[in-house]
């Protein structure tokens, strides 16, 4: 990059030449401009040596290594317009012929949708990581290379819970790159995200890591994003995320937008995760999921509180699995899992997430805070089952002493209802008043209070006098679609 200095010293151009030169017309002016200007030494102009490095900070470097390893991809796929669909006849035809014109020939039709998104070379023969919404129901996917090459890939496989999915070209020697240890990720920094957004090309651009360990967002059923402020657009989905050494780190996935473009807040499945994915789809074809067999819920302030735990860490366990590895471990509703294998645990997600990676068939270590004390626990984690969600049905009641609540007796039509158990006992919930407490803290119609402030609740009444009517929070036990977890309002 040539730098280029101007230096005029001397005297200042005369304000009644300068004036001239400006108005005035025809060969005079340009005679006294020429004079004015003639009287000045010539520019001092200085070169940057060519030979010299950068003058600046540069990522050239970083890039040069990294982006030959970020491919473009296009996928097609069939979709069948339903029949009937007239949408496009023209209207002349309407007003001459009718609506019903054209009927005979109203038949399904095919036609063809294409997608443009990125991927990221991760092996020197062929392998290539993606979003699996980039490729998914794809009939044909074609991949180009920096160098203008192309391939038509196979699906290895794709899992739908993390958006990850394993694509094969035939060829080798391919420019593969290095996946880092995306746990040593931090807060600050530096990553450039790489892709073909808006499919111009292959684009780099700069942020960084705005925050780790990000989840509960509702964008897939496993989430432990990275988030960057690196600008994330529409096609760079699959491409890559890499540090400052040009190593994977992430796998860029999905951004939160208003306008549908880049606003900052862009999310990248981290490399650890989508690594365990793709070792999965090689060896089975599909990802297996080790299962706990509870639901756990975040510790907030004032779960902490009621349950007399000192900090607001760990995964409250809200429901234990009949016949589960936590079940068989010991595990109760109401536990506090502090550590598994002696790691920390921050969060609900967290935990979730950690268990899902390991293998059906670990054991594994669990300190769980049970009535103010630590217990170790021991648990063999089998596969995932597959459920079936349920539904709830909607109840009318009355009110009840939480304020904004409408609550009324459980009986057999409302248990067969909501299908829960006919032993089950409690009393549902019927209305939540939308500005209420009880509303804010996450209580719904359907839900089958069971306890409150750890007192069995069997009735209207129970309730009543189990109810906390001091500034504390109440804490509740909840049965939400045949799953229990706790409620503090």
């Amino acid at each position: 990059m040539r730098r280029i200095s101007m230096n005029f010293p001397g005297r200042k151009l005369p304000a009644v030449a300068l004036g001239l030169a400006l108005a005035a017309g025809g060969a005079f002016a340009a005679v006294v401009a020429h004079r004015a200007l003639s009287s000045f030494p010539p520019a001092a102009v200085t070169l940057a040596n060519p030979n010299e490095g950068p003058s600046r900070n540069t990522y050239a470097p970083v890039v040069k290594k990294a982006l030959p390893s970020v491919v473009n991809i296009s996928s097609s796929r069939v979709v069948r317009t339903p029949a009937g669909f007239s949408g496009q006849m023209d209207p002349m035809f309407r007003q001459f012929f009718g609506e019903d014109f054209g009927g005979r020939y109203n038949i399904p039709k095919d036609r063809r949708e294409q997608s443009l998104g990125s991927g990221v070379i991760v092996s020197p023969n062929g392998y290539i990581l993606t979003n699996n919404h980039v490729i998914d129901g794809a009939t044909d996917i074609r991949v180009t290379m920096g160098d203008k090459r192309e391939f038509k890939a196979v699906l290895v496989g794709g899992d739908a819970k993390t958006d990850v999915a394993l694509l094969k070209i035939d060829a080798t020697e391919l420019p593969a790159i290095t996946i880092a240890d995306s746990s040593k990720v931090q807060v600050g920094d530096v990553v450039l995200a790489m892709g073909n957004p808006f499919g111009v090309g292959q684009t780099v651009t700069m942020g960084i890591v705005s925050a780790t360990g990000r989840g509960g967002l509702g964008i897939e059923d496993y989430e432990d994003f990275i988030q960057t402020d690196a600008p994330i657009n529409p096609g760079n989905s699959g491409g890559a995320l890499v540090n400052d050494r040009g190593e994977l780190v992430g796998i860029n996935t999905a951004i939160i937008s208003r306008a549908g473009g880049s606003q900052g807040v862009g999310f990248a499945v981290p490399s650890d995760l989508a690594h365990h994915v793709m070792e999965d789809l090689l060896k089975d074809g599909k990802v297996t999921r080790a299962y706990l067999g509870i639901v756990p819920q975040d510790v907030t302030p004032a779960i902490a509180r009621s349950f007399g735990a000192r900090e607001n860490r760990g995964a409250l366990v809200g429901d234990v699995s009949p016949n589960s590895p936590a079940q068989r471990a010991g595990v109760r509703t109401g536990d506090i899992i502090l550590e598994v294998n002696g790691k920390t645990v921050e969060d609900s997600n967290q935990l979730r997430n950690g268990i899902s990676m390991m293998r059906p068939g670990t054991t594994v270590q669990l300190k769980v805070l049970r009535n103010g004390s630590e217990q170790e626990l021991a648990a063999k984690l089998e596969e995932f089952p597959e459920k079936t969600a349920r539904t709830r049905p909607a109840v009318e009641g009355s009110r009840s002493a939480l304020e904004g609540v409408t609550t009324e007796n459980l009986d057999a039509g409302t248990r067969a209802q909501l299908q829960l158990p006919a032993n089950t006992q409690g009393v549902v919930v019927t209305d939540v008043d939308a500005a209420s407490k009880a509303a804010e803290s996450g209580l719904q119609p359907g839900d089958v209070i069971q306890q409150a402030n750890h007192k069995p609740v069997r009735n209207t009444g129970d309730l009543a006098s189990a109810l906390n009517n001091s500034a504390n929070s109440n804490l509740l036990l909840v049965n939400r679609h045949g799953t229990t977890l706790f409620v503090a309002v």
